[in-house]
């Protein structure tokens, strides 16, 4: 059985190059208009949509989707475990312009 989490944040990890995502499609996923919501971290390209902390579209009060948020993990109360969460999918790879 597989569920380990760092195991399965291993496996995810190996499918993420299947898919490119560009910084454009990257902003254009904010939750409007019926999108889903991504956010990136360390060039990898996450859908937050299903995510409790996420629903009203502005996460803690400080972040939006639609954004890279690798800068902002350093100050965060939570460090990278939290992308294993099950809520959290990983879309691909993200294409820095």
């Amino acid at each position: 059985m597989l569920e380990s989490a760092p195991f399965r944040f291993i496996i995810l990890h190996m499918t993420i190059l299947e898919r490119i995502v560009t910084e454009m499609e990257l902003r254009r996923n904010t939750g409007e208009r019926g999108s889903r919501k991504f956010i990136a971290h360390a060039g990898i390209v996450y859908d937050v949509t299903d995510c409790p902390k996420w629903r009203l579209d502005l996460h803690e009060n400080l972040h939006f989707p639609g954004q890279d948020l690798t800068s902002e993990l350093p100050d965060a109360p939570h460090k990278e475990e939290v992308f294993i969460r099950p809520c959290i999918k990983i879309v691909g790879k993200l294409k820095i312009q």
